[in-house]
């Protein structure tokens, strides 16, 4: 799968928003206090222990926009493995400036690095399966497509984007609409043709019903090896089938066997450890 940039639109917004965060009314009034203006620096971006880079253009961006004569060199990029001790990047310029965009640019590569590693871990789990590890709207407020596009970085995909794109029709909808099969029949009047429905059901009862109003996926909740890969078996390729619910590093391998297509991970977006990458002071003038 090849990892399509984000649009500089989209990053700069969520950038500018972090830095405004940190400079508040007065700006970096230490650096501004202790460093003289025309100090210039050189520093290296460096992995602190072993993991997947994901987020280099927003940390990047963190620095132009604080002084736009900032250069960064990548020697590594998005998607490539680190481990302890490895030079992702050179950033040249500005003392200033790069003391006071360090930290905002630290706090979104590590952030978004974490999330590749934890979903690159994942991933590995289930290799030699057909499943594939897919994202949920479980994001920081604000930084879906970052962290989503982290996800990608270690290998996963994603789910849907949001409420817009796709009908997934959850427990809650299920007990509103009076059953799986009026929700359904309700979703499929209330869109267009070109919007697929998912239904998510906890019985296999209820996935029989599912199936034979016609849905293009069926959401497995919390349901064991045995019964996904019953599951599976009562669709018959008719729908696609993704697993949701307890998946951990050690459980994913199995769940994956049963033949699903696809096991949901909120995780991987909402608590993933940030991957602990410092800035180094290589030389200064």
């Amino acid at each position: 799968m090849t990892l399509v940039p984000l649009p500089r639109l989209i990053i700069e917004p969520l950038v500018r928003n972090a830095l405004l965060e940190d400079l508040g009314l007065a700006g970096d009034i230490t650096s501004a206090a202790v460093i003289p203006e025309d100090h210039r620096s050189t520093v290296a971006m460096v992995a602190r222990q072993p993991g997947v880079v994901a987020g280099l253009d927003a940390s990047e961006l963190a620095f132009q926009l604080v002084d736009p004569r900032i250069t960064m060199t990548r020697h590594l990029h998005d998607c490539a493995k680190v481990t302890a001790g490895d030079v992702i990047a050179t950033i040249e310029g500005s003392s200033r400036g790069l003391l006071t965009a360090e930290r905002t640019a630290l706090n979104f590569l590590g952030h978004l690095s974490g999330i590749a590693t934890v979903t690159a871990g994942i991933v590995e789990a289930i290799s030699g399966t057909k499943a594939s590890i897919v994202c949920t709207r479980k994001t920081t407020p604000g930084l879906r497509a970052l962290e989503k596009y982290a996800v990608k970085a270690g290998g996963g995909m994603n789910h849907r984007f949001a409420l817009y794109d796709a009908v997934l029709i959850k427990d809650n909808h299920v007990a509103i609409a009076g059953g799986v099969a009026e929700a359904i029949r309700r979703a499929k009047t209330g869109v267009g043709h070109m919007v697929k429905i998912e239904v998510e059901v906890d019985t296999l009862d209820q996935l029989r019903e599912a199936m034979a109003e016609g849905v293009d996926a069926v959401l497995l909740d919390n349901m064991t090896p045995d019964q996904l890969r019953e599951a599976v078996g009562i669709v018959a390729g008719q729908a696609i089938t993704e697993a949701s619910g307890r998946v951990t590093p050690s459980t994913a391998a199995a769940i994956a066997a049963s033949g699903v297509d696809l096991i949901s991970v909120g995780w991987v977006t909402h608590s993933a450890p940030t991957l602990d990458i410092g800035l180094d002071w290589k030389a200064a003038a």
